[in-house]
């Protein structure tokens, strides 16, 4: 499984995954340029991403939903506030209503994912990090690693 290593930090308010893929940085990274590419590994498999608008650009927004096994859907949005393509993008990751309106209710994480040759391949690096250790508590309760670690976990099969 790409997926090497999660660890979450309530000091710093982060939780970090690494994975390795077998594709080059290039590659990887058209996963997340590509939303018809990044529909297939957003979402956990249980709950594929239907993404609607992708602007991965500075001061961009891409928003998307995820339908449940039950048709149930659940929106979100993220805020790109850096863009080095092929290494490196950072975005603000917010729930949102099915108007992709912000859900000021739930918590907003700041990401960087970091992409670098290795091997032959690459080593992603996921950062993610919240305003509050409460914050942080809150979405690994609600099962962000299995999440998260089951939709990355997709992206080796994409770049075959």
């Amino acid at each position: 499984m790409p997926v090497a290593d999660v660890q979450h930090d309530l000091d710093t308010l982060t939780l970090t995954m690494t994975a390795q893929f077998a594709a080059a940085p290039e590659r990887v990274w058209q996963v997340y340029a590509d939303p018809r590419q990044l529909e297939k590994v957003w979402g956990p498999p249980s709950y594929p991403a239907t993404v609607v608008d992708h602007d991965l650009v500075p001061g961009g927004r891409v928003t998307y939903f995820m339908t449940g096994p039950e048709g149930d859907k659940h929106a979100g949005y993220w805020q790109i506030t850096a863009v080095d393509e092929p290494r490196s993008f950072s975005f603000d990751d917010g729930f949102a209503d099915l108007n992709f309106t912000p859900n000021p209710d739930l918590q907003v994480s700041s990401n960087t994912y970091t992409f670098t040759a290795n091997g032959g391949g690459t080593r992603a690096v996921f950062v993610s990090r919240y305003e509050s250790a409460e914050a942080l508590e809150q979405v690994l309760a609600m099962g962000i690693v299995e999440g998260a670690t089951s939709a990355i976990n997709q992206i080796d099969a994409l770049v075959a």
